[in-house]
């Protein structure tokens, strides 16, 4: 069984694949027949708006029955580990299994402990697989290819699962990445990863696309910067720091003030809502790669 764990799991002909298959399935309103009879779990023990709601709205676009849990009203409320929880969920033969946890690993687990195909939608700040396809496929869509082209992502990329996947889905589409943010949201070494890394915000100037993280406060034990007002005079993306033509983009939710000024992300050049709209035309195809019977399936991760 094939499982979408990280963007380590893909090389550039499956990105090439799954992407060409969301601008087949882009638009599309009515049901397709091509899950019918398949069963997709959706499991969020962390809150979303955007990742859960895509991932149902594709599944039942594909004709996939669709049971969605949360951690809140659930078994989990009681103490319930995430092992018995799949085991128990597993007993209804899903076909896949979205999930998204607080702990690093734990799509590995609930692979390891069930015979669905599994997704990974986030879990701790490791990976968010499916996010960095909608926005390969969202700067695509603006820019044509992304071969050569300069991504800008600013801010918390410490605790940041998006800038990690974005990092590795970016190389292997020859994209360019340097990372701009305070000293201490970059992480030590994350130039192995294969992108660059700027402390003044000056070094968007040349980006084509400027990436925004958003302030992960709840992830954050102790202070990081001296205060929201500061990091906002700082590193905040204002219209005076974005160039005409530059793309803008933020994988949502946003702090209007902190990280971008509500003029930017309401700009022309903001892709922010397109972001959400290639959200379930590439979920769709990541199902369909998944789980559609003339898919090409292959054994890329061991999971022990």
């Amino acid at each position: 069984m094939r499982h979408l764990l990280s963007i380590a799991d893909l090389d550039r002909d499956d990105v090439e694949r799954i992407l060409e298959t969301a601008e087949a399935l882009q638009g599309v309103d009515e049901k397709l027949p091509t899950l019918q009879g398949k069963l997709v779990l959706s499991l969020f023990f962390e809150s979303s708006t955007r990742t859960s709601s895509s991932f149902e709205l594709a599944a039942k676009r594909l004709s996939a029955d669709v049971m969605s849990l949360k951690a809140a009203g659930s078994s989990v409320d009681k103490g319930e580990s995430l092992k018995d929880t799949v085991l128990t969920l597993a007993q209804y033969d899903p076909h896949a299994i979205v999930v998204r946890h607080p702990q690093i690993g734990a799509p590995q687990l609930v692979a390891r402990y069930s015979n669905a195909a599994v997704v990974n939608a986030g879990d701790g700040k490791h990976q968010h697989p499916t996010q960095a396809l909608l926005d390969l496929f969202t700067m695509r869509q603006a820019l044509g290819d992304l071969e050569g082209r300069r991504v800008a992502i600013v801010g918390d990329v410490l605790h940041s699962r998006v800038a990690r996947s974005l990092i590795q889905a970016l190389a292997l589409v020859g994209a360019h990445t340097t990372l701009v943010g305070p000293p201490t949201l970059i992480p030590r070494g994350i130039e192995a990863m294969g992108c660059e890394t700027a402390t003044e915000i000056g070094a968007i100037g040349d980006a084509d696309v400027i990436y925004v993280l958003r302030m992960q406060r709840e992830r954050m034990e102790s202070a990081f910067v001296p205060s929201l007002r500061e990091y906002a005079a700082r590193w905040g993306v204002t219209p005076a720091r974005v160039r005409p033509g530059q793309k803008v983009m933020h994988p949502g939710p946003i702090n209007r003030g902190v990280e971008i000024d509500g003029r930017v992300a309401d700009s022309p050049d903001s892709l922010i809502l397109e972001q959400v709209r290639s959200g379930v035309a590439v979920r769709m195809a990541v199902l369909h790669d998944l789980l559609a019977a003339d898919s090409p399936v292959r054994e890329r991760t061991a999971v022990a």
